[in-house]
């Protein structure tokens, strides 16, 4: 141990005897303060030199393990990944576009004659068949009237018949010369006008009847019943403009969507020649089919302002997943693609310049592979160079690979994709 430097300066110089012992008293107590600073100065420098010798050996022994292992469960020298096969199969293309779901039909349902509402029979957005029952006014003023009717008609058939009997005493009296022939003239028209007189009260009576008849109302068609709009016991005129309620028919109903003029010809080309397109409709988030259908309709003329046309579908909506006036997104299939190359979205991958792939081969390495593309329906995409079926590429675990990696891959989607 290095020796302090102020004991040295007091040992060279000769102490009187008169102040020999209270000077080696402080001499002493300074002596220890600094052996003490010494001491704990090393005990510090040699806990930092351990600890840093410490650090560094754990670190260099847990990366060779760390690489060796490649992860949990891997073998030596080998990542875990996750990978898929390309296949071969058909792939569909098609044209997206906004749409609004429209009913074929949709009625409002009012009164034809004015009464008091006396019973309704529907529930709100009850599914009602073409000629139920839905509301009942209060017949009664109209069978007053039809009792009315049917008496004047009785009266009035009896004059008809009076008259017709003078014509015919009439007749004979001219025959013996008893009358003129102006008498029996004037009765024959008389008769006429009696029987005028009965098909007006007949049609009177006709006329009732079918009030009586509109008392009682039906669906004119098959769908869903909306809200109720008038409650029994209030009084319905025939001129008032809130209707009873509304029916709208939902099975089947039609999507009404627009394509760009330039999507126009292909469409033109395949109804022309006969082929029946499919339309499938989604929901805003194009994550859920909500029904299958056929386009039935192109509009007559293009929309000048958007330069679009107009196509509507029908779809038989037997789930009941389409509303009215529901946004959606209509996908319209004009081609399907048979016996391509396919490979799962999810393993491509892309820069600023290409697109490529992962690939594994045999010897469990990777390589990276440049890929063309063709169409894609969002979980799946066609790949029209650069890949054949059959080859496994890395879908999940890539940020780490690079050309050479030696991979560990479990394959996913083998087992759904065999049953496709």
């Amino acid at each position: 141990m290095k020796q302090d430097p102020i004991s040295k300066v007091e040992q060279a110089k000769p102490a009187a005897p008169s102040e020999l012992k209270p000077g080696r008293t402080g001499t002493r107590s300074k002596r220890w303060w600094w052996i003490l600073a010494l001491i704990l100065l090393g005990l510090i420098g040699g806990y930092i030199y351990y600890n840093r010798n410490t650090a560094g050996t754990s670190t260099t022994g847990a990366s060779p393990a760390a690489g060796k292992k490649g992860g949990p469960g891997g073998r030596q020298g080998e990542m875990q990944v996750v990978a898929v096969k390309s296949f071969k199969g058909n792939i569909g293309v098609y044209f997206t576009a906004l749409g609004t779901v429209t009913p074929v039909y949709t009625v409002s349902v009012k009164s034809r004659v004015d009464g008091q509402l006396m019973h309704v029979y529907y529930t709100e957005g009850q599914m009602v068949k073409e000629g139920d029952p839905l509301v009942d006014l209060d017949p009664r003023p109209y069978q007053a009237q039809l009792t009315q009717y049917e008496g004047n008609l009785l009266k009035d058939q009896a004059a008809l018949e009076n008259a017709r009997i003078d014509v015919t005493r009439y007749q004979t009296l001219i025959a013996k010369k008893a009358v003129t022939e102006q008498i029996l003239a004037t009765q024959k028209t008389t008769v006429t006008q009696d029987e005028g007189t009965v098909k007006n009260d007949q049609g009177l009576i006709e006329s009732v009847k079918l009030n009586i008849a509109y008392c009682h109302i039906t669906a004119p068609i098959s769908g869903r019943l909306g809200l109720r709009l008038v409650d029994p016991g209030n009084y319905v005129q025939a001129a008032s403009t809130t209707p009873l309620a509304v029916i709208t028919q939902v099975q089947p109903i039609s999507v009404i969507f627009t394509l760009a003029e330039d999507q126009i010809p292909t469409v033109l080309q395949k109804t022309h020649s006969g082929q029946r397109l499919t339309v499938e409709a989604f929901d805003r988030a194009m994550q859920t089919k909500l029904g299958t259908g056929y386009l039935t309709t192109l509009d007559n003329q293009i929309d000048q302002s958007t330069g679009t046309l107009k196509l509507r579908a029908i779809l038989d909506n037997k789930q009941g997943m389409l509303v009215a006036n529901q946004f959606v997104n209509a996908k319209l299939l004009v081609e399907t693609k048979k016996g391509v190359t396919l490979l799962t979205s999810a393993a491509i991958q892309r820069n600023s310049q290409n697109t490529y792939v992962y690939v594994v081969k045999p010897d469990k390495t990777v390589t990276i592979r440049k890929v063309t593309l063709g169409t894609t329906d969002g979980i799946e995409t066609e790949v029209t160079s650069g890949l054949e079926p059959g080859e496994i590429v890395v879908m999940s675990g890539v940020d780490t690979l690079q050309e050479g990696s030696k991979v560990n891959a479990h394959i996913t989607g083998e087992k759904a994709r065999g049953s496709k």
